[in-house]
């Protein structure tokens, strides 16, 4: 690793002579508070080659990506250190030198673009502004360059899509959309700050294959900051492990994925989910829980939205047994109709045609027995009441009156989902994510429930946290005999929890059986779509993957 000094930081040029490296980090420090995030972390990047961060939450990874723009001035972080990016001095910048370079010598894509785009502009006026603000241009011709970028990041019809607005995009645009925003200028560098996290695996491999292509075409830096290994394997020359701000490991990707030196390292690598890998026992098998008692089921659910010419069915005729102790896997892209599926099973959602049946009877309306872990806890907590206030909601809403008997029982979910029972008083916003869905699991558990309806439980934590979230699931089953219906996007970590997997696309389940058939030999065109989309840790196989589905485009 460099050490940060001048010499160091130079490379040859090929006639001869040094040059500077796009980016230069020595010995950067940030600090919030008494809180350091960043502790003496030096690297550099060179001119059209790729690094990725990774580390779990609050490793500093995206600290470091918003102190190469600056971003940390003015907001009271003390940053130490030297940081420079395209010859940028950032840290003795003026505030009209950093200007220039964000956006137009470095770009930055964020992790959620709905909160990086302005609801109320068309999507292409806000491109052009990028372009206005760097180049001087004429309003035409920045909205010619943002039809045209909008077209080079694979939006189809990108003249009429540039006046559409953020909300008339998926999830999958819209991180298009950003990248076109990102290279309007044509940048050195683009630091992607987990771009993928909240995408399908389909959309997550066009997205990492874009940023490869790009690359190849531009010549342009990468600085990816992920959680996810995988997606590292994918896009990335080098890798450099953080955690608690400092760097573990820093290596070419194939050494780090394929024989990791520190201990860190390998445990990180060992709670990624593996795809390839069998489920390492059934709940059911291994304790006698999983029966053929059917708790609950679906026939022939439909639900419809929309009026008219737009109405249109996000479940169209689906029918599924839940038994007493199994996990059931719901796996497909977004708007394939898993988490509407999840609805109608928890009752949040009456069905348009067809029926729920809990123990053989058919139900309609929330019930105690069938309760809901939802994909992000943040919006399903009331930032206003103490977590142990949401999780007695289901005592209250059972009639239980006595506040000691409630409290008690409360405290006992909250020990028994691995969280101190003193945190009864604390807010939401004083958790980690994972210990936010720790709590979204004792709230289900408070109504004693014999099914949970896990809605992408862990797509928005890192793999360890994610491990951990699962392991707790796991356990809880085994001992309380749930069933579980586990809705994700992710296939590794539903092959890795669950004993049957259902495939839907469109509506409906296109392919269903026991997991290890599924994954292993695979049916329907579209499952094998998905598993072909899933990351790969070993950056050979990653590479054949995309130059396979380069060849599939092409075709």
């Amino acid at each position: 690793m460099s050490s940060g000094s001048p010499v160091e930081n130079l490379v040859k040029s090929p006639v001869g002579g040094l040059v500077e490296s796009l980016v230069e980090v020595s010995d950067l420090t940030v600090g919030f508070g008494s809180l350091r995030a960043v502790d003496g972390l030096s690297f550099r990047l060179e001119k059209g080659a790729a690094l990725a961060l990774v580390g779990e939450s609050g490793s500093g990874k995206s600290t470091v990506a918003s102190a190469l723009l600056g971003l940390h001035r003015g907001t009271g972080a003390r940053v130490g250190g030297t940081v420079k990016v395209a010859g940028v001095d950032v840290q003795e910048a003026s505030e009209n030198e950093l200007r220039r370079l964000r956006g137009g010598r470095a770009a930055m894509v964020f992790q959620d673009p709905l909160s990086s785009l302005d609801p109320y502009y068309a999507v292409g006026d806000q491109i052009a502004e990028v372009y206005r603000v760097h180049t001087k241009a004429s309003r035409r011709a920045a909205r010619a360059r943002a039809a045209d970028v909008l077209d080079r990041v694979g939006v189809a019809d990108a003249v009429r899509k540039a006046r559409a607005r953020p909300h008339e995009f998926s999830g999958g645009m819209r991180q298009r959309a950003l990248i076109a925003m990102a290279l309007a200028c044509e940048p050195d560098l683009l630091i992607a700050d987990e771009p993928t996290t909240a995408l399908d695996v389909t959309v997550q491999a066009q997205i990492l294959d874009l940023l490869h292509t790009l690359r190849e075409e531009t010549g342009m830096g990468l600085l990816l900051v992920t959680h996810d290994v995988g997606v590292a394997a994918e896009s990335v020359d080098d890798v450099l492990v953080m955690r608690h701000g400092r760097a573990v490991e820093h290596a070419p990707v194939g050494d780090v994925l394929g024989a990791p030196r520190e201990t860190y390292t390998r445990e990180l690598l060992g709670a990624v989910p593996r795809v390839d890998v069998r489920r390492a026992g059934s709940p059911g098998v291994t304790d006698g829980a999983l029966t053929n008692e059917v708790v609950l089921e679906a026939v022939g659910l439909r639900r419809e939205f929309g009026r008219g010419k737009r109405r249109f069915a996000a479940v169209d005729d689906v029918s599924l047994t839940i038994r007493r102790g199994e996990t059931l896997g719901v796996v497909g892209e977004s708007g394939s109709g898993k988490t509407t599926l999840g609805r109608m099973l928890v009752g949040l959602l009456e069905p348009t045609a067809g029926s729920v049946r809990y123990e053989g009877a058919e139900r309609s309306g929330v019930s105690p027995a069938v309760q809901m872990v939802f994909q992000d806890p943040v919006s399903s907590l009331n930032p206003r009441r103490s977590v142990g206030e949401s999780i007695a909601d289901p005592l209250r809403a059972r009639g239980e009156r006595d506040e000691e008997r409630i409290r008690a029982r409360v405290r006992e979910l909250l020990e028994r989902v691995g969280l101190e029972p003193a945190h009864h008083d604390r807010y939401p916003h004083e958790f980690s994510g994972g210990q936010r869905q720790r709590v979204g699991i004792a709230r289900a558990l408070a109504a004693d429930p014999r099914v949970i309806v896990c809605d992408e439980p862990v797509s928005a934590l890192d793999v360890t946290t994610q491990a951990q979230v699962v392991a707790l699931l796991g356990e809880l089953q085994r001992e309380l005999g749930l069933a579980l219906v586990f809705v994700a996007h992710d296939l590794a970590v539903v092959r890795q929890v669950s004993d049957r997997v259902a495939v839907m696309r469109r509506g409906r389940i296109v392919e269903h059986g026991p997991a290890d058939e599924v994954y292993e030999s695979p049916r329907d065109p579209y499952t094998k779509q998905l598993l072909a989309a899933v990351p790969a840790l070993d950056p050979a196989v990653a590479a054949r993957r995309r130059a396979a589905r380069r060849e599939l485009a092409a075709a």
